[in-house]
């Protein structure tokens, strides 16, 4: 069997079976690139942290996800309403902690509703979008290991 045929069968298990992949390569210096289905991202770290900042830190990623991911569900709260979604936008900041270990302490998201918004439509679109997956990952974290490959 070659090995892209071997790839193809891998990659079927892991879709039927529910396992996605995200491969990370390390670029140069504190840079690597993050595959993802093809597409690819690349993070770094700030010059004061070492890095060259020619990418996003992957804290930054997180909180990334975390807005585009509520940002998704409110535009298909809007979408299923027959609603625009022009002038959607969300917003993150985030703080991190200053004891151990090193994680993110807080997260603040604020949707900018597009204007045709009605007022009275605002607090089912914020129910929608405060159930977004990452945010209820967040809510319920799921298991994590970490293994070394030998």
């Amino acid at each position: 069997m070659t090995d892209a045929a071997t790839e193809t069968i891998t990659a079927g298990r892991q879709q039927q079976a529910g396992v996605h992949q995200v491969d990370v390569a390390h670029v140069n210096g504190d840079a690597y690139e993050v595959d993802i289905r093809g597409h690819r991202v690349l993070v770094d770290q700030p010059m004061e942290a070492g890095g060259r900042d020619t990418a996003p830190t992957p804290v930054e990623l997180f909180a990334a996800s975390l807005a585009t991911c509520v940002a998704f569900y409110a535009g298909r709260y809007l979408h299923r309403h027959k609603l625009p979604r022009t002038g959607l936008r969300v917003r993150t900041e985030f703080t991190m902690a200053f004891d151990r270990p090193a994680r993110v302490d807080t997260v603040r998201i604020v949707i900018t509703p597009p204007p045709a918004l009605s007022a009275q439509r605002h607090a089912a679109m914020l129910a929608v979008a405060s159930h977004c997956t990452i945010h209820n990952t967040l809510r319920r974290p799921p298991e994590v290991d970490i293994e070394l490959e030998t």
